[in-house]
């Protein structure tokens, strides 16, 4: 199946053309900064840092954070098709995997409880500890998914 996904006309595309793997790589990189980026930002904000940011307007970002990660899906996509077979028994690229599934659930586990509690941790100053728990893991595992897919290109 490999074999066969690395020989489609869009694996050949992103593999083979002058532009294809380049902006790939591009996207990737943007959604990247995005996702990363806005989701780190928040969990650093859930576990204290910050305090001058109000939860809300975290919340607020969610939309995009979730933009990028569709963008960072999406290039991540084409660029597993250029070197399926390579990729599917790396272990650092299943790591990241790995790491990037967990990570998005703690995304949403986060996001379901600022979407109902962020007013009151404002007014408040209180945020649930459990929640500050899942915020630490969070950002523990995108920083580890990145380490990961950096690796990829060298192990």
């Amino acid at each position: 199946m490999f074999e066969w996904l690395e020989g489609t006309k869009v694996s050949m595309w992103v593999g083979e053309s002058l532009w294809g793997y380049p902006i790939m790589l591009g996207l990737h990189a943007v959604g990247l900064a995005i996702v990363v980026g806005i989701f780190v930002m928040r969990d650093l904000r859930l576990i204290g840092f910050f305090e001058g940011i109000s939860y809300e307007s975290l919340d607020s970002l969610r939309k995009l954070a979730w933009t990028g990660f569709v963008i960072n899906a999406t290039s991540g996509c084409f660029l597993f098709t250029s070197q399926a077979t390579t990729f599917a028994s790396s272990t650092p690229f299943l790591l990241k995997i790995s790491m990037i599934f967990l990570a998005a659930i703690c995304a949403a586990v986060i996001q379901n409880k600022m979407r109902d509690e962020a007013p009151q941790w404002d007014s408040s100053g209180a945020v649930i500890g459990s929640v500050r728990a899942i915020a630490m893991v969070s950002i523990a595992l995108w920083t580890g998914a990145i380490i990961a897919g950096r690796l990829t290109a060298y192990l």
